[in-house]
């Protein structure tokens, strides 16, 4: 497995954490059960450029739990918690690229390795994945059947992309605006 976080031997730790994150994430638990009945995403490689946490990690293992072959990589490397990446490496089996601190350099390269997947399916936190697609993997668009965006950040990016008539894939904005999510609508 390709992966690149800043020390494996941090797995142990970082196995406790998202255990310990689990417990707090009963309805993430339950949708993880019934993926692994389901498996809606069986055969879908997907990339998930997000906060690299314990919470994070619980998705990933649902999304896992649901058939994906995922790879995630970090959206700000400020938050990156290395030892939940490399529990997520040795512990779970899913490829991680995130480095707590990382510099630019490295963040296009996990950016870059989270894209070499080949995804059909992405998820996005700031659509500095989406963006990557769009300026140097344009070829392969077309084979994206959908994407998430969770920030307001990253929508704005988006719909300049759309405006200009550059967007190339589906993305569904799951964020928040305002106090309530009728906003949405009339923002969107």
């Amino acid at each position: 497995m390709n992966y690149d976080v800043k020390n494996i031997k941090l797995a142990l730790n970082g196995k406790k954490r998202i255990e310990w994150a689990e417990k707090d994430m009963p309805v993430l638990s339950r949708i993880r059960e019934e993926f692994l009945r389901s498996k809606p995403f069986v055969g879908k490689k997907m990339a998930a450029c997000l906060h690299i946490t314990a919470e994070t990690a619980n998705l990933a293992r649902t999304l896992k739990a649901g058939g994906a072959n995922i790879v995630l990589c970090a959206s700000n490397p400020l938050s990156t918690q290395d030892e939940v990446a490399a529990s997520l490496v040795k512990d779970y089996q899913i490829p991680v690229f995130a480095i707590k601190g990382e510099d630019r350099q490295t963040y296009y390269k996990h950016l870059r390795a989270a894209l070499a997947h080949k995804p059909v399916i992405t998820m996005d936190d700031g659509a500095d994945l989406i963006s990557l697609l769009h300026s140097k993997y344009k070829n392969w668009a077309k084979n994206i059947l959908g994407s998430m965006e969770e920030t307001t950040t990253g929508v704005i990016r988006l719909k300049s992309l759309e405006a200009s008539g550059r967007l190339k894939v589906p993305i569904i904005a799951a964020v928040k605006i305002g106090d309530n999510w009728a906003e949405l609508e009339k923002n969107a």
